[in-house]
């Protein structure tokens, strides 16, 4: 092969490397804390999908954090509330979502129950991204999902943007102190262990296992969150090429009007972070990673070089 055609050849490969070699899809996760108390985030990756690089940090109020996040993965988010480093024992402990874990990081750990979950599988079945608000593990606080710039599925937000612990069944309560004040409100299935309850045993079908009393408190209140294990057909929801923002105690003017809720404030309303983060979002397609690309990249730039100073 002559010099020309070498060079030309590696001008291909190189070219052919920076457009197809590792090119992956993400997603932006924007993580907004609109309480008016720190929110502590913890996130799951499902087995067989790597652990995102981080795993659980602090939100203080109207804080946000976006985190990029690889195609394909799966796994589930939440809030932790009051936290704190136990002096004794050195540990990081939360009342409520605690993942277990001694540092603020949950390092491949779940959420304890009761907690609110939004749960997510990255480009599934047919492209398409699957997510859900989840009250099948209980309740500690009001979380929704929007998905901004998305394209296919119904990219519907959903979510549970009431307050259910002060309205929470006595039996389900988490008193954390016995003055009456819940902080979470459990599902019937922990606060009981019944297989009615938990789906499980003679009730392990869509057949068999029904909606409950205490399954029906959860979903008038929030008529798109999973309520049991078998609610699929009013609680999961499917986009694709999206980003989602993902917002700890949500304003009226941040979630979508449920059935027999006022309708939604305007966004003049909203914080001025919200919006920006919600503008940006819905500006933004899905970013661009090349993790494989350098070393191959540069492999085809040395040989060019080499064979240009000869």
């Amino acid at each position: 092969m002559s010099e020309a055609g070498g060079v030309a050849s590696l001008l291909v490969l190189f070219f052919h490397v920076l457009v197809f070699s590792g090119v992956v899809d993400s997603a932006t996760f924007t993580i907004l804390n609109q309480c008016a108390y720190t929110v502590w985030p913890g996130i799951l990756s499902n087995a067989g999908t790597p652990q995102l690089p981080t795993t659980g940090f602090a939100l203080q109020p109207g804080q946000s954090n976006a985190i990029s996040v690889p195609a394909s993965w799966s796994g589930r988010l939440w809030g932790r509330t009051l936290c704190a480093q136990n002096a004794t024992e050195g540990r990081f402990v939360c009342v409520t979502g605690d993942c277990g874990s001694p540092t603020v990081e949950c390092s491949g750990s779940g959420a304890v129950p009761p907690a609110t979950l939004a749960e997510f599988t990255l480009d599934g079945a047919n492209g398409l991204d699957f997510y859900d608000v989840s009250l099948v593990d209980g309740y500690n606080l009001p979380m929704w999902v929007v998905p901004r710039g998305g394209k296919g599925g119904n990219c519907t937000a959903t979510g549970c943007a009431a307050d259910l612990n002060a309205g929470c069944p006595k039996e389900l309560q988490v008193d954390t102190d016995g003055g009456g004040a819940s902080v979470a409100c459990k599902s019937a299935c922990e606060a009981f262990g019944d297989p009615q309850y938990c789906c499980s045993g003679a009730y392990s079908t869509p057949a068999t296992c029904k909606p409950s009393g205490y399954s029906e408190f959860f979903k008038q209140a929030c008529p798109t969150a999973y309520s049991y294990a078998y609610d699929d057909g009013t609680s999961i929801f499917t986009c694709a090429s999206a980003d989602y923002v993902i917002t700890f105690c949500p304003s009226p003017s941040s979630s979508v009007k449920a059935a027999g809720d006022p309708a939604p404030t305007s966004n003049s309303s909203a914080p001025a972070a919200l919006i920006a983060l919600q503008t940006s979002a819905s500006n933004r397609t899905r970013l661009r990673s090349r993790p494989f690309v350098a070393p191959m990249a540069l492999a085809a730039v040395w040989q060019l070089l080499q064979l240009l100073s000869i």
